[in-house]
């Protein structure tokens, strides 16, 4: 008798067999496809939120105040993204944090996906910042002289001719091929020099370049009616005493006195520009207006003349001006060390006066003047105590360590002879890098956003 059906099982397990193999195999090419999917969508949503905080660099670069994208309203906000051909392709989602005061700092957060595949996403954060003024150790329109016993350690900018017989460790570059050199760089007579010339060792010769292009010193955007308005605003602003001035003394609790001066003393210095005079810079009268938290006053702002001395905790800026800016000329005497309570960045002093800014008569030996000066029509000196003005004494001191960074319109100087016989002994100055991005509140700055940092969240 014959078997029927013997070959059922057999062929079913067969059949079964193969189809899983096909099921298997189709699933393995699927989910492969998948894959490479995803991965190509991976790359794309990559792109996509580059594609995003490149549109907000440029977007800052025609509305450098706007943290909103242009709505007004918060964030986060969503743009479609068109490839070339300008078919839709993707969005990214952008959230903006605006700098904090007295940074230029913008962190911009990025996340890109397709179209297509918007559970693909990928964020970068990238943050831009625009250079304060503040970029150089010493940045000076006229000439300057570097003189021996000196060292410098941050960039040099003249607009004009540079003697260096100082030490230099970093670049010292002047706008000039030549210039005619004459008595405020030690030359008689007048002689013709290269753009940055030494005398004696002088400093790294290999970091001498000239020329190179000016900076444009009258677009200095220093808007003293800005900040005389923010300061009557949101900071600390002092009206015409109508007496000598204001005494500022910062402590390092975070707090600054302020004094109002009734009364000076003169002593006769020297000057290149001035030659021998009166100059009314020590206090002998004063009254108490208050003590304040830097924490509250980003900015002081006075229209009279300044003595500063102290500790800094905290940031904020000082400007001295007197309306109208045309026909007035205030100054900002230092009147004792001028330093920060810390260097972490976290301390940041902006000194800006209409005029010119001086280092006073009765200093400490070893004098430290710590913060971001700005002398936007004169210059930073220390006068002549000399004896044909009618003083020796009190004229020499140890040393001078400046730790921030210096810009003026007219040379800066503050020693006499080679000795010297009025100045100081040793002269260090050191750039202070946190003044790059993240200047004193309200200190001016130059350019457009640069790409400081990148990351893929």
């Amino acid at each position: 008798m014959k078997q029927k059906g013997s070959l059922t099982i057999p062929l079913l397990t067969t059949t079964a067999t193969f189809l899983i193999i096909i099921y298997s195999l189709l699933f393995l090419l699927v989910n492969q496809f998948n894959f490479t999917w995803r991965q190509e969508a991976s790359e794309e949503a990559l792109n996509i939120a580059e594609a995003g905080a490149n549109y907000y660099r440029w977007h800052l670069a025609h509305a450098p105040e706007d943290f909103q994208d242009g709505t007004g309203q918060t964030g986060p906000y969503v743009h479609e993204y068109h490839d070339p051909e300008g078919s839709l392709d993707g969005q990214f989602s952008l959230e903006i944090t605006p700098p904090d005061a007295g940074s230029t700092i913008v962190t911009v957060k990025s996340t890109g996906w397709r179209k297509d595949f918007s559970g693909v996403k990928r964020t970068i954060t990238a943050r831009y910042g625009i250079p304060s003024m503040a970029s150089y150790s010493f940045l000076n329109n006229g000439s300057i002289w570097f003189g021996s016993g000196i060292t410098v350690h941050g960039l040099v900018h003249c607009n004009n001719g540079i003697r260096m017989d100082g030490v230099n460790t970093s670049l010292v570059t002047s706008g000039r091929e030549t210039y005619t050199c004459g008595s405020e760089t030690g030359c008689s007579p007048p002689t013709e020099k290269p753009g940055v010339w030494g005398s004696g060792p002088g400093g790294d010769q290999g970091l001498w370049q000239f020329p190179v292009p000016q900076i444009d010193y009258d677009s200095i955007a220093l808007d003293f009616i800005a900040m005389r308005d923010e300061a009557q605003a949101d900071g600390l602003y002092l009206a015409p005493s109508g007496s000598q001035g204001y005494h500022l003394i910062f402590s390092a609790d975070g707090q600054v006195s302020v004094r109002r001066v009734t009364s000076t003393g003169y002593y006769y210095g020297y000057s290149v520009e001035g030659g021998c005079e009166r100059l009314y810079q020590n206090i002998t009268g004063e009254t108490s207006i208050g003590n304040y938290s830097l924490a509250e006053v980003p900015i002081i702002f006075a229209e009279d003349y300044l003595w500063l001395e102290g500790t800094v905790n905290g940031r904020t800026t000082v400007a001295a001006a007197r309306f109208p800016l045309d026909v007035n000329n205030i100054n900002i005497w230092i009147y004792n060390n001028l330093r920060y309570e810390s260097h972490d960045g976290s301390d940041s002093l902006g000194v800006m006066a209409q005029n010119d800014i001086y280092f006073a008569r009765n200093i400490p030996t070893d004098f430290v003047v710590e913060g971001a000066l700005l002398a936007k029509k004169g210059h930073i000196i220390r006068h002549g105590y000399l004896s044909f003005c009618g003083w020796s004494s009190y004229a020499v001191r140890n040393s001078l360590t400046i730790y921030g960074s210096l810009t003026s319109n007219l040379k800066s100087y503050w020693n006499f002879g080679t000795s010297p016989s009025s100045g100081f002994r040793t002269r260090t100055t050191t750039y202070d890098n946190n003044l790059l991005y993240e200047p004193p509140p309200y200190y001016p700055t130059s350019g457009e956003y640069e790409l400081l940092y990148w990351s893929e969240d």
